[in-house]
């Protein structure tokens, strides 16, 4: 059988490609923790999580002092059991995001072993449900850009073939409702529209601006409320017939499935670092799947593109291009959906030269 026999974590910096603003914060910067393995028979993976900008060196700390030197002898084929050991060995600060983090950056490089010693992309080894999946544009959405530019981008997505653009609410209830309806009758009725609140509300401030909205026929509402707030999405999911979609600020499956058996999600945004790795991300697909919910996991597309053609119950991939600096090619797009990787491994042509011109740590 394989062998680990070495395991290395480093952190790289990321500048932003754009200016990206929401109701609560700025993007200011991507910290992209790297995990590398090799295995004795000659054998590599390498896997990331990321931040927005703080907590990168916490993570590595957390890999570096702790989990990285269970690694080495440990049979890399056996996912779910390195998985629930490392997860067992950080139970004391679990379920949190450092942790999940830092699972996520050793989960992702064992999956990207296990493709490439099987010579197979990621989509197909864990399910190859569909070879290719709708886009929806964020980019031209943030909450800092005038309506003007909001019509812009959205129209601009319109016509490049796209089905969908996110656009973020967070200013006043009716600067909301006029700047959607100003998008709503740029693009015309056949176009999704998905809003994101970035947990900036009350349930009572939710449904309030909802039934504001509501008449545009947004395709979501996301993240109306602090992801810890159950109980305040049921209440909006009930009051309004916009879908409510979340995930994105969740650690661990047992939430989502609260989430799911409240009725509290209509749309599940997992995202495959936060969750801590591409084992768990899958289950909660599945978990999400047997509730007949939809799964549009939140931001890296890059890698998010394989694990949506892995399940059946995936809808759209946000489209936030980031890594751009530090690979050699783009998902491939073809009217306006991105299409699965064909190479083994986690299908991210990585540029390792200019990784290591950026590492930080």
């Amino acid at each position: 059988m394989p062998v680990i026999t070495h395991a290395e974590a480093y952190l790289v910096d990321l500048a932003v490609e754009t200016v990206r603003t929401d109701a609560l914060q700025t993007f200011i910067k991507q910290e992209t923790i790297f995990v590398r393995l090799s295995t004795d028979d000659g054998g590599a993976g390498l896997g990331y999580a990321y931040t927005i900008g703080t907590g990168g060196t916490a993570v590595l700390a957390l890999l570096r002092d702790t989990l990285l030197d269970r690694l080495p002898g440990q049979d890399p084929r056996r996912v779910e059991a390195i998985w629930r050991d490392l997860f067992l060995t950080t139970k004391a600060t679990t379920v949190g995001a450092i942790t999940s983090l830092a699972l996520a950056a050793v989960d992702t490089a064992l999956w990207d072993w296990r493709c490439r010693d099987a010579g197979q992309p990621l989509w197909l080894l864990a399910g190859g449900a569909k070879d290719r999946i709708p886009l929806y544009d964020t980019e031209g959405g943030w909450l800092h850009l005038s309506t003007e530019e909001l019509v812009a981008g959205a129209t601009a997505s319109r016509e490049a073939g796209w089905t969908g653009i996110k656009m973020k609410v967070g200013r006043t209830p009716a600067q909301d409702a006029e700047r959607l309806g100003a998008v709503r009758a740029a693009v015309g009725p056949d176009f999704d529209v998905m809003l994101d609140a970035n947990q900036s509300l009350t349930a009572a401030d939710a449904i309030r601006r909802a039934r504001l909205l509501e008449p545009y026929d947004p395709f979501w509402f996301e993240e109306p409320l602090p992801a810890e707030d159950v109980a305040g999405h049921e209440q909006v999911a009930r009051a309004t017939s916009i879908p409510v979609a979340t995930g994105e600020s969740m650690y661990a499956p047992g939430q989502f499935a609260e989430y799911l058996r409240r009725g509290a999600a209509g749309v599940v945004q997992v995202d495959v670092a936060r969750i801590g790795g591409i084992t768990p991300w899958l289950k909660v697909a599945h978990l999400a799947e047997a509730a007949n919910v939809p799964v549009c996991p939140h931001f890296l597309m890059e890698l998010h593109v394989s694990l949506c053609c892995a399940v059946p119950n995936s809808r759209y991939l946000e489209h936030i291009p980031q890594l751009r600096a530090i690979t050699r090619s783009e998902i491939p797009i073809v009217d306006g959906q991105a299409l699965a990787p064909s190479g083994p491994g986690l299908g991210i042509d990585w540029d390792h030269d200019a990784i290591d011109d950026r590492r930080v740590a």
